[in-house]
């Protein structure tokens, strides 16, 4: 497990930590990247800046991954509220 401080997914790594999950992270070029396990299925956050921040996540769908812009750590949170 690797630590990042991060500026953009800072909630989104405290839940995942606070749920004891399993995930590696990384920053490079100033995105964060965040992949981790829940309940045996892999899971992606990649961070992007093409002329505005968003990730590229597949936590609303497992297999298939949608980019998210706006506020897009309070809708990850959203959708990872009620994963126990």
């Amino acid at each position: 497990m690797e630590t990042m401080e991060t500026t953009h997914l800072t909630r989104v790594l405290a839940l995942i930590r606070e749920r004891g999950w399993k995930y590696r992270s990384c920053r490079e070029d100033g995105c964060d990247s965040i992949d981790f396990e829940y309940r045996g299925v892999p899971y992606h956050i990649w961070e992007f800046c093409d002329g505005e921040w968003g990730v590229e996540t597949n936590v609303r769908h497992g297999g298939r991954s949608e980019d998210l812009t706006g506020d897009y750590e309070e809708q990850l949170l959203e959708i990872m509220k009620d994963w126990r």
